[in-house]
């Protein structure tokens, strides 16, 4: 058990966790965050607090930002758009097929690393030779998959919220369209489908939860005494953990939280009322 907070390096980025060691941080602190590369500024977007999980192999936080870190912060920011846009033009005066993503300088290591997207396989050497010379550094280009590319950009999903992998997902797992099927979702690709193209990523945590609904909730057909009277199951809610039901008195419909006609609940609600 420890302390953590979240940090993100963009606005609406990538969380990433570490302990606040012995700063008290809030959520819009300016802090320094290592990285591979060195320390990058961050903003705490979630307040340190106490969490259960074991917090050994989080990194700590170096220290808060200063007026400098940030401006610094905000030089390396436009270096890397001025390298994005001189990519771009490159790629298209020598007619390639590519999305240039993003760029990452590492001074360091003596280089930067572009981002991109491509249908097919693509011969760069022209590119690499004008690229250098533009940028003054050794350039390394880097391709980067469907899912990857996403991350890489953020998108807004389905949902209406951004993308999961934008956001807090850290590795990828594998999404199967029984886990749709198990969710009553539609074999269609275009309702299961992420930004990406794959299918979300939403479908695989939330996985669980169906299976625990289906497991301890009364089927759909099945009869229960439900809180107006004996009616019959037509429809499972498993976001809001309720049941849809059909009144066998009238008919009508009406959705009760499932532990209002579950038999272990309403037993010991029983026991304890006498």
């Amino acid at each position: 058990m420890g302390m953590l907070c979240a940090v993100t390096l963009v606005d609406r980025g990538q969380l990433h966790y570490a302990a606040p060691g012995e700063l008290l941080l809030e959520v819009g602190d300016k802090v320094l965050l290592p990285t591979d590369h060195g320390a990058v500024v961050g903003t705490v977007v979630w307040a340190a607090e106490y969490v259960s999980d074991d917090t050994s192999g989080f990194p700590t936080v170096l220290g808060r930002a200063s007026d400098d870190d940030v401006v610094a912060q905000d030089d390396l920011r436009r270096v890397k758009a001025q390298a994005v846009v001189a990519t771009r033009r490159l790629a298209r005066e020598h007619g390639l097929p590519m999305k240039v993503l993003a760029a990452d300088p590492q001074a360091d290591a003596g280089r930067t690393v572009i981002y991109y997207t491509a249908p097919d396989k693509v011969d760069f050497r022209s590119l690499l030779r004008d690229l250098s010379a533009t940028l003054s550094t050794r350039v390394e280009l880097r391709q980067l998959g469907d899912r990857d590319a996403v991350r890489a950009v953020g998108a807004i999903g389905s949902c209406g919220r951004e993308t999961c992998c934008s956001t807090f997902l850290k590795d990828y797992e594998p999404v199967t369209l029984t886990m749709a099927k198990d969710q009553d979702l539609p074999a269609n690709p275009m309702r299961i489908s992420g930004v990406c193209g794959r299918l979300m990523c939403c479908l695989k945590y939330e996985h669980p939860l169906y299976q625990e609904f289906r497991a301890s909730a009364p089927a759909i057909g099945e009869t229960v005494e439900s809180p107006d009277g004996p009616a019959q199951v037509v429809g499972h809610s498993v976001p809001s953990d309720s049941l849809v039901l059909r009144l066998n008195a009238d008919g009508s419909h009406q959705v009760c939280p499932r532990a209002s006609v579950c038999g272990a609940r309403k037993a010991y609600e029983s026991r304890h009322t006498r």
